[in-house]
């Protein structure tokens, strides 16, 4: 289902709030819809390590 839930692409321009839908056209102004789920998590992420330090030296 999270991956069925999509958004205006053209949301920015033609409206004050983000448009979300089920369906492949926005259905107020009839622009395209796209995937509004995230990236999904990737084990082998070539940054992950980078990206987990400086994670951890702003907490402290």
């Amino acid at each position: 289902m999270k991956a069925d839930i999509r958004v205006c692409s053209a949301w920015h321009e033609r409206h004050d709030r983000p448009v979300y839908t089920l369906s492949t056209d926005c259905p107020d102004c009839g622009a395209d819809a796209v995937n509004s789920a995230p990236a999904p998590f990737d084990p082998e992420d070539s940054y992950g390590e980078y990206r987990r330090s400086l994670k951890r030296r702003d907490r402290e």
